[in-house]
């Protein structure tokens, strides 16, 4: 039997989360202190460390857990690898960073480093699965497949991000297109 989590647990800490989340409107993540979360979700230090090890900690949770939700369930509609869910994890890894950047632009740049880590550590993992069952006929290394999507994914997403020339779901389809057609195209004017 799986043993249930106490709902004053998971209280609490959704309400840490908010209050975080909340404060990163007002302020720079750097300036954000442990005293001021506290102060918003109105609980003691012993109950926020109960919870979480320090700022670090509840960003890389809030991210993982709470704002990238969308963000995954989108993802994890697709039981395919093709170009329908290449276009919607693009458009919503775009969704998620505009939206991240709009709520909480003082804090965005400093929140970077962990955005990236975590949407390529889930697409990879999404990737790997599906791809295991996708590519098992095949002779395709399925984890250097995953990593290179996931990378791929979300280096063009953020090259879109700070160019903008076209619109999203353009210059998807132009990458798609070129990983379809371009790479067979070089093979076939080497041969």
């Amino acid at each position: 039997m799986e043993k249930q989590i106490d709902p004053r647990i998971i209280r609490t800490r959704k309400l840490i989360m908010d209050a975080f989340i909340e404060l990163s409107t007002k302020k720079d993540f750097k300036d954000i202190t442990i005293k001021d979360i506290t102060t918003n979700a109105t609980i003691n230090r012993a109950t926020f460390y109960s919870h979480f090890i320090d700022k670090f900690d509840l960003l890389d949770k809030v991210l993982s857990e709470s704002i990238m939700k969308e963000v995954i369930q989108e993802v994890s509609k697709h039981e395919l690898i093709n170009e329908e869910t290449i276009q919607a994890i693009f458009l919503s890894i775009i969704k998620f960073q505009i939206s991240l950047r709009n709520q909480c632009h003082r804090s965005y740049e400093a929140f970077t480093t962990q955005i990236e880590t975590i949407f390529k550590q889930e697409l990879q993992v999404f990737f790997a699965e599906i791809g295991k069952n996708q590519w098992s006929n095949q002779n395709i290394d399925v984890e250097a497949s995953a990593v290179m999507l996931s990378w791929a994914l979300y280096g063009a997403a953020m090259h879109w991000l700070q160019n903008q020339n076209t619109q999203p779901e353009d210059y998807v389809k132009q990458v798609v297109h070129f990983i379809k057609n371009g790479l067979k195209a070089d093979k076939d004017t080497v041969s």
